[in-house]
């Protein structure tokens, strides 16, 4: 397999990891992310002036929203694993 096949393959699988079913903790992490996001978003666009201090945790709140975000959008529920428990 060329390099250039194995890159598509691992962009067509991150595209299926993120149609598919997220687990429930993942969906409640991903709503954490979302919500520390937008209140460090709201942080750093204050219209008024805020000290550089509130501007920098707002600057971290945003960073690690979309890291939680991201991360909990790709975990997925593996079917695989789950089946043999069950067994």
């Amino acid at each position: 397999m060329t390099e250039k096949e194995n890159k598509k393959g691992l962009v067509k699988t991150l595209v299926e990891r993120c149609k598919a079913d997220t687990p429930p903790f993942f969906k409640k992490l991903r709503f954490v992310g979302l919500t520390l996001a937008a209140a460090g978003g709201v942080l750093v666009a204050a219209p008024i002036a805020l000290p550089a201090a509130i501007v920098t945790v707002g600057g971290y709140l945003i960073v690690a929203g979309s890291v939680a975000t991201a991360v909990s959008q790709v975990a997925v529920t593996d079917d695989g694993c789950e089946s043999k428990k069950k067994q």
